[in-house]
């Protein structure tokens, strides 16, 4: 017997709606993440799928349903594109369909999964009901993935809080659709009023609940791009907030048309601000920090700074390329299978890389390690051999370097060690301090150069222009060859810009190269140089706040401003 209503077949496909949350990737759920790992098309505007795209699988299709990415998104209207997330293509021509619902319909033919991601939550969206009735009436199958709702994730963001312990009433206002009736209601209670507005109309709602009966004294906040590292929070009253604006010189702008989310109420603790405000106060909030590191090396330092409340901005100064010569490599990866080394040691996630890459040539996997012990010179290193199916016998308790590798190395003993050999693949231009140490300690050491590191490319003009404009708040320089690659393919940073080194030997280069070191690491890791620029910036957001002064970013300071050198 033939089915009489329609499948979730091939020729349907299935539709996903999303909600991608206030801005924050990090607010996505799981069943988001998931979702987006699994979709063959995402469709959304402009900014959420800069929210959205990092989780999809690489050659996703992307179609973006605002025409004009540099303005404001209007749902379910414009001209779409058809881009592919992995940036390799070019755009292609977007489907003749003129809305949102038959957007989706179009993307989901064929069999393909779609995500159609909305900013905040789905069931809060103007046009999302109208995409799954429409879903619904053509027999497309659809899911709906709940997100954060802007009008609940800023104020959280922002250190306010929607309700104390009496529990107050709390009301949400869409000031663009709110009709009189609307403001009357809310004018007449007492409770919180949560109002989803834009920067330039900021005014005329707390004008609109003033009319409708609240108080011009009556607390309220307003917070621009919430949960982002750009979030702006001020904090004044109903009868003040257009005066506010003014002096902080918000208004007349281009940006009038953001959306904002305004907080009003007695209660809505407005003035405990300053000791919820979690976000804004984070150590390195707003900072936009060059990191001049390799790309697989920058991923976890990015993220630390992330936590901070920084935005890194990762510019490769060194490129990984084979060795010229690659016998020797393929010698000492043979001599691993046949047992010829009791050691091999890791001073790198490069070299990780470099010998999974040869253990994959030649259809080898980590069970290659078998009775080999294996060293790795710190906690990024070992993170790198476990993703690669081993974990390391041996891992500096102290110092993570060369010498603090050195340390906890055992002497070579002829009763319990059968091989005295050791396996140490490298870069080109690596010190020898190790291959020194090991050799003292009895050991024999196959030193062998597994890739070799080059000056990258120059970074694109506008990241040139900012790192000696001062447009960068700080810069991490993990090694004297970051200082002076950074330096040949860019520049020198401005004076302005924050300096801070991994290490004496790292300064000592970054000085020699006229510039002036304010953080230095206590010791050599990436973890304590990123914890190190934290205390920096705690302590000098908490020196203005003291001092009564606005708290600015290094960036902000008038150009040629002479810094203070930090002893952290």
């Amino acid at each position: 017997m033939s089915p009489t209503t329609l499948s979730a077949g091939p020729e349907h496909g299935h539709v996903t709606f999303l909600g991608a949350g206030p801005g924050d990737p990090g607010l996505l759920t799981l069943r988001a993440v998931e979702a987006l790992a699994n979709a063959d098309v995402l469709v959304a505007e402009h900014e959420v799928l800069d929210v959205v795209r990092q989780h999809a699988r690489q050659g996703v299709s992307e179609v973006d349903t605002d025409s004009d990415p540099a303005k404001e998104p209007t749902p379910g209207t414009g001209a779409p594109q058809l881009t592919v997330v992995d940036g390799t293509s070019t755009a292609v021509a977007a489907p003749a369909v003129r809305d949102a619902a038959h957007l989706v319909m179009e993307a989901a033919r064929g069999g393909r999964r779609v995500v159609r991601a909305v900013s905040g939550d789905p069931g809060l969206d103007t046009y999302a009901a109208e995409e799954m009735l429409a879903c619904a009436a053509a027999g497309v199958p659809f899911e709906v993935v709940p997100g954060i709702a802007s009008a609940v994730g800023v104020p959280a963001y922002a250190g306010v809080p929607l309700r104390d312990a009496q529990g107050a009433d709390v009301r949400f206002v869409d000031a663009r659709t709110a009709s009189d009736r609307c403001w009357t209601e809310v004018g007449a209670s007492d409770g919180t009023v949560v109002v989803s507005t834009t920067l330039d109309s900021v005014a005329a709602a707390a004008g609109e609940l003033v009319s409708a009966g609240r108080k011009p004294d009556t607390p309220m906040t307003v917070t621009v791009a919430g949960t982002t590292t750009r979030q702006r929070t001020w904090t004044a009253t109903l009868g003040t907030i257009a005066q506010t604006l003014k002096q902080a010189k918000v208004l007349p702008s281009p940006e009038g048309g953001r959306p904002v989310i305004a907080v009003v109420g007695e209660r809505s603790a407005a003035a405990q601000r300053d000791q919820l405000a979690w976000f804004e106060s984070k150590p390195l909030f707003g900072w936009k920090v060059l990191v001049p590191r390799t790309k697989e090396q920058a991923v976890s330092l990015s993220d630390q700074l992330r936590s901070y409340g920084a935005v890194p901005h990762e510019v490769p100064t060194i490129a990984v390329e084979p060795p010229r010569t690659p016998q020797q490599m393929e010698r000492a990866v043979k001599g691993l299978v046949t047992g010829r080394y009791e050691w091999i040691a890791f001073t790198s996630v490069n070299a990780v890389k470099a010998v999974r890459e040869k253990f994959e040539e030649y259809g080898l996997d980590a069970r290659a390690f078998a009775g080999i012990k294996v060293a790795a010179v710190g906690e990024q290193t070992a993170k790198a051999l476990i993703a690669f199916g081993v974990k390391p016998d041996l891992v500096p308790s102290g110092e993570q370097s060369a010498a603090g590798l050195l340390e906890d190395w055992p002497p070579y003993d002829p009763v319990f060690d059968p091989i005295d050999r050791v396996f140490l693949p490298r870069a080109d231009i690596a010190t020898e301090t190790l291959v020194a140490g090991l050799i003292e300690l009895g050991w024999e050491v196959d030193d062998v150069t597994a890739y070799r590191t080059v000056r990258a490319s120059p970074p694109p003009a506008e990241t040139r222009e900012a790192i000696k404009g001062g447009g960068f708040d700080a810069v991490l320089f993990t090694s004297s060859s970051t200082v002076r690659n950074l330096v040949g393919i860019a520049g020198k940073p401005h004076n302005v810009t924050v300096i801070a080194c991994i290490g004496p030997a790292t300064a000592k280069t970054a000085e020699e190269h006229g510039l002036r070191v304010d953080v230095m690491a206590p010791e050599p890791s990436v973890l304590r140089l990123a914890e190190a620029l934290a205390d920096f910036g705690a302590k000098r957001r908490a020196a203005a706040v003291e001092a009564g002064d606005p708290v600015t970013r290094p960036s902000e300071r008038r150009p040629g401003a002479r810094r203070r050198r930090s002893t952290t």
